[in-house]
Order: C-alpha cells, then structure tokens, then sequence
C-alpha cells in the first residue's frame, strides 16, 4: 500500500464505525421500552404470601386466585405516573371484567393508605411489598406494572408502564374474555 491509501484507511476506518453506532442508535431510539419481553408470559406466577395492606394481620397468596382470571397491579403512593393511571383502574375495576389486586411497593404503609383513600380504591385488596422482593420475583422494572394472570395461575400478559383505555380495550378485555372461556 502506499502513503495514500493509508491515509484515506486511516480516516474510512473510525469514519464506518462512528456511522454503525449511529445506525444502532437510531434502532433503538425507535424501539418501544414498554415492548420489554417478559420471561415470565405463559410460565406460572411466582409465589407470593404477603400482609394485606388494610388488614396487616392477615396475608394474601396468588394461590387464592386459582380458578379464577384476574389481574395484578404493582403501584406505589410515590409513584407520579401510577397517580395518571389510577382513573383508568378505577374503571376497569367497576367493569367488573376481572378482579383487581395491587401490589403496593416499596411504600409506606400510612402513604398507600392515604393515597386509596384520597383517591379511591379500585383493588379487591393491596398486598405490601415492602422490601421489593416479590416484584423481584416477577421481573419488575418500574412502577406501575400490570399482569393478567389466567385461571391456573399462569401469567398471560405484562404490562409495562401505565394502563391506558386503549390498552383495556385493545389488550386487557378481550384477553380477559378470551381466558374466561376457557
């Protein structure tokens, strides 16, 4: 090779690996974060014994929903998008569709109790998950997330982010319904 070539090699080289990163770049600005697969879609939900939220005294199981299609949501008091949600639950929760548990994390229990009672409580009952170890178990990234759990405890669908009406209606009804069938 001569002088030149190199020269023109020196410069192509880092030119054509600066326009890849680019090029990945661009890729996953474009890819949804709540498009997150989840390891846990079709494998049973993680087992969990936890106090209720209202009733400390008395514990709560995913084995308690057996038999029956059902949906948990993991929220918090602290948590600003959970507050824009919680409408959206609210009405689900009155549809009647499916039960509505809730999964409080890493929260205070006085907080999550001022929170329902300032803005309504759309859950069948709260669990505390005070030290996070069950969201752990179910592959939580954030607050708020929401699973459709099937009637032989086999998680259906996760939902990363906030549930809007457009998720209830396109996603969350007719999977419910279609697994309510069967």
């Amino acid at each position: 090779m001569n002088a030149g070539t190199l020269s023109v090699t020196r410069y192509l080289v880092p030119l054509g690996v600066f326009a890849a990163l680019v090029v990945l770049l661009g890729i996953g600005l474009k890819l949804d974060p709540r498009a997150v697969p989840s390891p846990l879609i079709d494998k049973p939900a993680p087992h969990f014994e936890l106090p209720q939220l209202h009733d400390p005294g008395k514990t709560f199981s995913e084995k308690e929903m057996v038999g029956k299609v059902w949906l948990l949501n993991v929220w918090a008091s602290w948590c600003v998008t959970c507050r824009e949600e919680h409408p959206v639950l609210t009405d689900l929760a009155k549809s009647g569709i499916a039960p509505l548990y809730g999964l409080n994390y890493k929260d205070r229990r006085q907080d999550a109790l001022a929170w329902l009672k300032g803005l309504g409580d759309p859950y069948q009952l709260s669990v505390s998950d005070i030290d996070g170890r069950v969201a752990i178990d179910y592959g939580v990234y954030g607050v708020p997330e929401t699973y459709v759990i099937d009637k032989r405890g086999v998680i259906r669908y996760k939902r990363i982010g906030p549930v809007t009406p457009e998720i209830v209606q396109q996603k969350i009804i007719p999977l419910v319904t279609e697994l309510s069938r069967g």
